[in-house]
């Protein structure tokens, strides 16, 4: 049985600053931050602003929730606080009295980490903002401090071992292709073999994913102008005042001739196997995400594909992977199914299914 006084030691040892700025909903809200945050409410921008120029590195807040007022004072505050070294990474969450695509756009353009819309769940809230202590704050033992926030993924015995047998096979059997491949590589440009890039996967644990580089040295300075233009994800309605989850470039330029063929073949992922072998990946699973596409999906409905393995191939592979009319909310959807039903039958269904899939139809 744990000690109370231990717990109560627990909890005074780190209890997160948050500031309230607003004065509609404190009365609803104050009983339910009470309990797990250090508060501080003030009633207008004018006066949060004040009190961040105070703060030391001590006592500036974690948590920053504001209403909006009609004068959008606020997004020149967040401008503020995201330049501020002091306050840079704090958690930002705003509360408007009414839906406004264009209000939630600019929110989100702004790096707010979530947009809440009155009347909404008080409780979801509250899940919401212990969420984001975990992932965004990365608070050590944060897990003991709050407790039940974040459900855990625990790879099955049975699951692990199969991983271990297949990827160990596979790569004995398949070193004469990884020999030619890298030579392939390296005759056609410079620069090395391999990609390594860090990624998200299970519980968002991140990790250095592996694959045979396909395209040019430098490319990934180059991610950010193409995604404005051709990325598969865009243009969308569900997406079209939202910023995308997932980025996939249409007919690629960065990709060299060898990178062609072996990202069509998808031959360039079996350096993955090693990622299975180390324990970062399983062979079936949700495809870990780069950062930048991780950070995206921390709200309670998208983070669930983070409870489930991460993997090689999955349900995304099988039914909608080198098609063109597949959208955000398709991919998240699907991700989200497999976390939830993910079982040894349908890990067997996905395995037979996904050798048909390897060859793409189209370049993305």
């Amino acid at each position: 049985m744990k000690n109370p006084y231990e717990e109560l030691e627990q909890r005074r040892a780190f209890v997160p600053n948050l500031a309230y700025c607003g004065q509609k909903y404190v009365d609803e809200l104050q009983h339910l931050l009470e309990r797990d945050f250090d508060l501080n409410f003030l009633a207008s921008t004018d006066a949060l602003k004040i009190h961040l120029e105070h703060c030391s590195i001590i006592t500036s807040p974690e948590i920053i929730i504001m209403e909006v007022d009609e004068e959008r004072a606020v997004f020149p505050l967040i401008n503020a606080i995201r330049t501020n070294p002091l306050t840079s990474g704090s958690v930002i969450i705003l509360i408007a009295d009414k839906k406004d695509a264009g209000l939630k756009a600019r929110s989100l353009k702004a790096k707010v980490n979530d947009f809440y819309v009155c009347p909404f769940d008080k409780a979801e809230l509250m899940e919401r903002l212990k969420f984001l202590i975990k992932f965004k704050l990365i608070k050590p033992d944060i897990k003991k401090l709050i407790p039940n926030t974040v459900q855990e993924y625990k790879i099955p015995p049975a699951k692990r071992l199969f991983d271990v047998f297949f990827s160990a096979l596979a790569v004995l059997l398949l070193l004469p292709v990884f020999l030619l491949i890298a030579i392939c590589i390296k005759l056609e440009s410079k620069g090395p073999v391999f990609y390594k890039s860090k990624r998200a996967g299970t519980g968002y644990r991140i990790f250095d994913f592996y694959k045979f580089r396909s395209m040019a040295v430098g490319a990934d300075a180059k991610l950010k102008d193409l995604a404005k233009t051709s990325n598969q994800y865009a243009g969308t309605e569900a997406s079209a005042n939202e910023p995308l989850a997932f980025v996939k470039i249409k007919n690629d330029p960065r990709v060299t001739k060898v990178g062609n063929f072996i990202r069509n073949t998808s031959l360039d992922e079996l350096p993955q196997l090693f990622n299975v072998l180390k324990g970062d990946m399983s062979i079936v699973g949700n495809r870990p995400l780069p950062l930048y596409e991780a950070e995206q999906l921390t709200s309670n409905l998208w983070s669930m594909r983070f409870l489930g393995p991460a993997g090689i191939t999955g349900l995304w592979q099988i039914t909608k992977r080198g098609k063109s009319e597949m959208s955000d909310e398709e991919r998240k959807g699907l991700d989200n199914f497999y976390a939830q039903h993910s079982s040894v039958w349908i890990d067997l269904k996905i395995l037979l299914k996904t050798f048909p899939a390897l060859l793409q139809k189209e370049k993305v």
